[in-house]
């Protein structure tokens, strides 16, 4: 697995990183079949130390945790903590379906665009409908099943996900509803 360990506007010596590569790489065999790598951040936000982890799974799976410690090794267990918890509800889930993926998931490469906010106020008219482009990034798209782009909406801990569907290749949706319950955006 590579790791990718940084810190913004703070050093990470070489005992830490040690100490993330042991505590990341258990985790990893004992709850993944296949990580291919891991990105830890650390940062300070006033005096708590903040760490934000990811690992990326060949099944597509992106597991993201974070903490805040007083102290940067306790940072660092709480969101190794709550990432053995999401990997160990990954792997639960994935016995409970009988569902075991040969191949690696198959991702369809797009893109990812920031756009400008529109205008200082509601009521004024933008000059033209030409949205300003601030930034540009390549996002994948897993093709998944519908099961399973759900789970990782949920592990990922994110609001949506957009996916292509395994059964009819096409791109899909799943969201978060207001009334806590999961929608589904399928084209016809």
């Amino acid at each position: 697995m590579r790791y990718q360990i940084s810190g913004k506007h703070i050093d990470i010596g070489e005992a830490l990183q040690t100490h993330v590569k042991d505590s990341l790489g258990s985790i990893a065999d004992k709850y993944a079949e296949r990580p291919t790598d891991a990105t830890v951040v650390f940062s300070k936000d006033a005096h708590e130390f903040v760490c934000e982890a990811t690992i990326h799974l060949s099944t597509g799976l992106t597991a993201t945790a974070k903490a805040h410690a007083t102290e940067i090794y306790a940072a660092f267990d709480d969101c190794a903590e709550k990432m053995e918890k999401q990997l160990r509800r990954y792997k639960r889930r994935l016995k409970n379906h009988h569902k075991d993926r040969v191949e690696p998931v198959e991702l369809l490469s797009a893109s990812s665009y920031i756009l400008a906010a529109s205008g200082d106020s509601p009521e004024s008219e933008p000059e033209d409908l030409q949205p300003m482009i601030i930034a540009e990034m390549e996002s994948h798209i897993p093709t998944v099943s519908v099961g399973e782009a759900v789970m990782q909406m949920e592990l990922a801990g994110s609001q949506f996900l957009v996916f292509r569907n395994e059964s009819k290749k096409e791109v899909n949706v799943v969201y978060r509803r207001d009334d806590g319950n999961i929608g589904w955006i399928e084209p016809n």
